[in-house]
């Protein structure tokens, strides 16, 4: 079954969805993504690509890791 990641919706949906993408985003460097608590409250109104401009991290290198995990991006 393909692996299907929507960048509209927020960090929290998609980690309710699927925890290997909390393991993802700690290797790009979303560290506070592995605290409960942080997810629960900014992760329900952030997006993978509003923390990747406040963190400075390009969406060409959030795309390739998550393909590399076997992920379809949907924008």
């Amino acid at each position: 079954m393909e692996k299907l990641i929507d960048l509209s919706k927020t960090v929290y949906e998609l980690c309710e969805n699927d925890p290997e993408i909390i393991e993802i985003m700690k290797s790009l460097g979303f560290d506070s993504i592995a605290n409960p608590a942080m997810l629960k409250t900014a992760g329900r109104f952030m997006t993978i690509p509003k923390g990747a401009s406040m963190k400075g991290i390009s969406m060409e290198k959030v795309r390739i890791a998550f393909q590399q995990h076997g992920f379809k991006i949907i924008e």
